[in-house]
């Protein structure tokens, strides 16, 4: 009985054995299975990915937005630091109105396993995200611009975006600009050497529903700004959008605390015939605190500007305004004061604008106060000057010496200009008023500086 029980487990011993090596076996290749993928991706990653993920890449993309033309050069995912680099991005809208592209990009610590078990772009797989773009080119050939980014930077970790050497400028110099359109228009040039936002709400950015921050430092900031105005105004063209019509077009919400621009710069030109010297005026070494900025608050919100900077390089200048957040059309006030200044610093625009040049004068203090309404601003401009004498000029050669500019000058200085406005025993003197109406092209800062003009020009007799 004994040797028969023996003879009858031995077969079941010799299958759980033969059971044990197979699976021996099978956890052994399978072993060799995940460690031989491991070495792969980790020594051999690019040429998998390069020639078996990119292509699935871009297919999805191109999916995903049919609307443009996708390239991407290669792909190199770094495993240690959890990085995936691409060395050239490339993308075209097929109607012609964009082009970008991007010399080096890489995105780091992302959560890809949280992202694959949730099948999804959750934003909790990007908490660690770092993302780092270098030149950056944005091309706009219906709209004749070029927009160039030297380094962009957005650290989800750290909430701020850093951005170096930002540009915006038209695609050609200015007369082929300006020859495009048989209309007058307003040519813009901007340079931004650095800015940095911080608290900016990354998470929410990543799923489109805010654009929030706590601040933005914009440093060396400088825009040139040019109007052709040896052309007529097209009668049938839109009013140029204000800040408050911007906001109110952004469908998500937009909320910046404070924004701060140091040692800004500001040239505004309007030129009167191809290729002359247009008239300019100049602010220079500006400070510049918006607080404010939300496109969804109340009817009672408003965005405060304050800025000082230095005026045509002779005087110090400060402005104070607001802009009511959800108001319609352009509304908004705005005041200010000027220093001491000799006038014929002003002659920079005076000169092509006027035909006329300020031979002396002395400002010793002004200041203004204008509000706007349904595209008309009124207000006054205070001014306390001496010995004003001006001098007509021809247009053509800038000469004083002609005898209708004799004659012109005689007039201005004896009948027209008021000289002197110096307060009166009594402590009155001559008030400007401000009477301006918006004109179809007059971009923000134009349709500021014109109000303010008028008042000037109400005040001296031009």
């Amino acid at each position: 009985m004994e040797a028969q029980h023996t003879s009858k487990a031995r077969p079941t011993r010799v299958k759980l054995a033969r059971w044990r090596l197979v699976s021996l076996a099978l956890i052994s290749v399978g072993a060799f299975a995940i460690v031989s993928a491991l070495v792969l991706l980790f020594f051999f990653t690019d040429p998998f990915i390069n020639t078996v993920l990119k292509g699935r890449i871009i297919g999805a993309l191109r999916e995903a937005y049919p609307e443009y033309s996708i390239h991407i050069g290669s792909i190199h995912y770094n495993v240690r630091e959890n990085r995936v680099g691409f060395d050239s991005v490339a993308l075209t809208a097929l109607d012609s109105s964009l082009t970008c592209t991007i010399a080096a990009y890489s995105v780091s610590g992302v959560g890809w396993m949280k992202l694959l078990w949730a099948r999804g772009l959750v934003p909790h797989g990007f908490t660690g995200t770092v993302l780092d773009a270098h030149e950056i080119v944005l091309r706009f050939p219906k709209k004749l611009y070029e927009l160039r980014c030297g380094m962009l930077r957005v650290s989800v970790p750290d909430s701020e975006v850093v951005i170096e050497t930002l540009t915006l400028h038209p695609s050609d110099d200015d007369e082929q600009f300006f020859a495009e359109s048989k209309f007058r228009k307003t040519r813009f040039r901007l340079v931004v050497p650095h800015s940095r936002v911080n608290g900016l709400a990354c998470l929410e950015l990543l799923q489109g529903r805010t654009y929030q921050a706590r601040s933005v430092d914009v440093r060396d900031a400088f825009i040139d700004v040019l109007i052709n105005k040896d052309k007529p105004s097209a009668r049938d063209t839109t009013f140029p959008s204000m800040p408050n019509e911007l906001l109110a077009m952004i469908e998500e919400t937009v909320k910046i605390d404070s924004l701060t621009i140091w040692n800004g710069g500001l040239l505004y030109g309007e030129r009167f015939s191809p290729g002359s010297k247009p008239a300019v005026i100049t602010l220079d070494s500006m400070r510049v605190l918006v607080q404010g900025i939300d496109n969804h608050s109340d009817a009672s919100d408003i965005v405060v500007i304050r800025a000082g900077a230095i005026f045509m390089n002779s005087a110090d200048v400060s402005i104070l305004m607001s802009i009511p957040v959800s108001s319609e059309g352009l509304s908004l006030q705005y005041s200010g004061s000027i220093g001491k200044m000799k006038l014929g610093a002003l002659n920079a625009f005076v000169d092509p604008a006027e035909q006329m040049r300020i031979k002396s004068g002395t400002l010793q203090a002004a200041s203004f106060d204008i509000n706007v309404t349904g595209e008309r601003a009124s207000g006054s401009v205070r001014a306390a000057y001496t010995d004003l004498t001006l001098a007509a000029i021809n247009k053509r050669t800038g000469s004083e010496k002609g005898v209708f500019d004799v004659i012109a000058s005689f007039v201005a200085n004896n009948i027209k200009i008021r000289r002197n406005n110096m307060p009166d025993n009594s402590g009155v003197m001559k008030i400007g008023q401000v009477k301006y109406t918006r004109q179809r092209e007059d971009p923000f800062f134009r349709f500021v500086w014109f109000a303010l003009r008028s008042g000037v020009g109400d005040l001296v007799g031009f």
